[in-house]
Formats: C-alpha cells, structure tokens, sequence
C-alpha cells in the first residue's frame, strides 16, 4: 500500500523509551540490475540486516530486536532490484508494530536504522513540500479529474455534458449561428461546472494544488471560470487530448510542472532565509536559531541541505532539543540523552506540526550551517516552554 500523510504523523508520534523494543525502519530502493539473476539489490539488503543483527548483539538488544530483523532478512531475500516500486517497512516486536509501504523508486538507497524513533529522514526528502495534487483534463463536453500523490494517479471522477448537434445553416446562415451559440452556451455551462466542482473539492481539503490539461483554445474559455482561490493554486496547465492521454502522460506531464514549481519556489525560498535570517525578520539560519524557533512553534517551512546532519541532546523528560551537549536541560532541568544526528527527533517533530520541509543544494546554504527556516511569527519573549517543546 502507498503511505498517506496520516501514515507519516503516526509514525512521527512513535517512541521507544525506558528499554521497551526498539524501532526499526528499513528502506529498499530497487536498482538496475547488472545481469539477469537480479540477486545484487537483495544480497546488499540481507547484508544490512545481518550487519544489524550483529549489532543489537554487541549492544544488548539482541531480543527486543531479532525477530523483526529476521522477518526483514527473509522479505529482503525476495526483493529484486528490477521491481517497479521501493518498500519501506517500520516494526517494533514489543509494540506489536509491522508497517509496509510501497514507494516511488527514488530512494537515495537501500538503508536500515534500528533507534529509539522511526528514521523519518527518507521520507522527508520524498515527500518534503510535496502538495496534495489534483490534475483535470479538460474540453469543451468532457472532463477527468485525476489524485496525484507520490507519483500514484487515481481517477477520482468524470463528468461529461454532451453537446447539441449542429444543424445546417438555414437561410442566409442564420441557423448555423443560432446553433454554434447554443453549442457554446453548452460548453460554457460545461466549464463552469467543472470549476464549480473544483472549488468545494478545494473547500472541502481533498487537495492542496492544481494542474489543468486541455487544448490551448479550450484553456482561453476555461481559465476565466476558475474563482480566485483556484487560480492561487493553480501551478501550470499544459497541451493535453482528454480523449487520447494516457495515465502515463497525465503523470509525466503533471510531474514535470510539478518539478519546475518546487525547485523555482525552494530557490526563492533559500533566498529569503538568507536574505532575512540576519536581520531579525521572519527568518532563522544555524541550528541552535532553528531548535529555538521549532520549539516556540515559529517555523512555517524548515529548510535542510540534502546531507545535513548535527550532533545534539534531548531531554528525556520535556523532550527540549539542545545544539550545546550539555547534561541536564536547561529548560527543566531533567537529564538529556546524546542523539548523533539531531534530524531523528527534528524531523518527526516538523511532520507532526505539519511543517513545510524541503532539502536544498545550494554553496551559499553551506555558510549558514545547511539549516535555515521561513517564520510564521516571532514570539514574544524567547524563553522555549515545555508546553511549545511538546506540541
């Protein structure tokens, strides 16, 4: 099954503590096989449990994490590297959890993690800013109306409003025009209609962003019938044939707007957090700024180089996060706990408070640490409450 957004904040809510199981979150990304066995992608996954295995033995948790790793060991034997999706699966014995999800094929590779939290971090880079995406294909007596999430279209509804037959043009052509109106009238009803039904589908939440496919000569009759807060959504239309467009057209073309759309808005958005983040605007850069604004609940979109990754504690109480390893927490005063990548639990908090995430390439992101977030406000004061840190 393809995992959903609810799927992710469950799994962001997940904790082990006080020695209960442990998570383990396991990511097969298929490759190109090099001869026709397919046994490489498998035989490197195996590796990955084995080594995982050998691992909770030296630290003593050989029990809480076994029977996962060996039920991992025996689906990675008969994964092979030519599927069409990658898999991700989360488990944890003691806590009766087994999750498995199909995924789009770009996976930076095959990894496995055994920690106190699910490793979100693959997820992230996936599904980062991706919107909830609605496509329409449209003409003048005939729409499709199609979900895009995480590469997977599904048809969601088609509607058709049939036009009248044109009759001959009468005397001095007279009623040829009379009936061309009478088309057009229909096609315009046909337009509305569909706009209509976009506008509560947007109303009701079922999507975030829109991409429109029709013919040029439709797109001028079509366009003036969206309402404003549709054309706010609107990322691009392209050249599409409701009647001849493939699945794999409407995905390929979709995606391709979709693309262009996030990378011209992450580099707009670097700019801004550069721009702002050193002169007290609604913008923060390097990681202590970034903890700080995550847990006062100032951050809209957080921002990560696609490597980025930072030592850091975390009180094993209030859950405050702190780029200084210091003992005790500074906020309540309780023991914290090393983490050697502070993304483990930062990430999970983003997803659960429905933060914006993008991962961003770029040499002048370097200079500020790699991590940079966009603000919804600063708040008052500057103080981290416990009641901000467990939102």
């Amino acid at each position: 099954m393809m995992i959903t957004r609810e799927d992710i904040r469950q799994l962001a809510q997940f904790q082990c503590d006080n020695g209960e199981g442990c998570a383990l979150s396991f990511y097969f990304q298929p490759q190109t096989p090099k001869n026709k066995s397919h046994k490489e992608e498998a035989i490197l996954a195996k590796d990955l449990v084995r080594n995982a295995i050998r691992d909770a033995e030296k630290h003593g948790k050989n029990g809480d994490a076994r029977a996962d790793l060996e039920k991992i060991y025996q689906i990675a034997g008969n994964l092979r590297g030519n599927q069409a999706r990658a898999k991700a699966i989360f488990a944890c014995k003691a806590r009766n959890v087994w999750k498995e999800f199909d995924l789009p094929p770009i996976l930076a590779g095959s990894q496995l993690f055994v920690n106190q939290r699910f490793h979100l971090n693959p997820l992230a880079a996936l599904l980062g800013a991706q919107p909830r995406l609605f496509v329409a294909l449209v003409d003048r007596q005939r729409a499709r109306l199609f979900d895009l999430r995480l590469d997977e279209l599904a048809e969601r509804k088609e509607m058709f409003r049939p036009l009248p037959r044109k009759r001959s043009d009468g005397y001095s052509g007279y009623d040829g025009g009379h009936s061309q109106r009478r088309v057009d009238e229909e096609a315009m009803h046909h337009f509305k209609a569909v706009a209509e039904y976009l506008k509560e589908e947007l109303e009701k939440g079922a999507f975030e962003n829109l991409i429109i496919g029709c013919h040029e000569m439709n797109w001028h009759e079509f366009e003036p019938c969206l309402h404003p807060y549709l054309k706010k959504r609107l990322l691009g239309h392209f050249a599409a044939d409701v009647a001849t467009f493939s699945n794999d057209d409407i995905r390929d073309r979709a995606n391709r707007i979709l693309r262009e759309t996030q990378e011209t808005r992450r580099h707009e958005m670097v700019k801004q957090v550069l721009g702002q983040g050193h002169r007290n605007g609604p913008a923060v850069t390097g990681l202590r700024r970034v903890l700080r604004s995550l847990e006062l609940g100032e951050v809209q979109s957080l921002l990560l180089g696609e490597n980025f990754h930072a030592h850091a504690v975390e009180c094993t109480k209030c859950g405050h996060l702190d780029s200084h390893m210091v003992g005790f927490c500074p906020v309540c005063g309780h023991e914290t706990r090393e983490l050697t990548d502070v993304c483990d639990a930062m990430i999970p908090l983003a997803i659960r408070r429905d933060i914006e995430l993008f991962y961003v390439k770029d040499p002048d992101f370097d200079r500020v640490g790699n991590i940079g977030a966009l603000l919804r406000f600063r708040a008052e004061g500057g103080k981290p409450s416990t009641r901000a840190i467990a939102g």
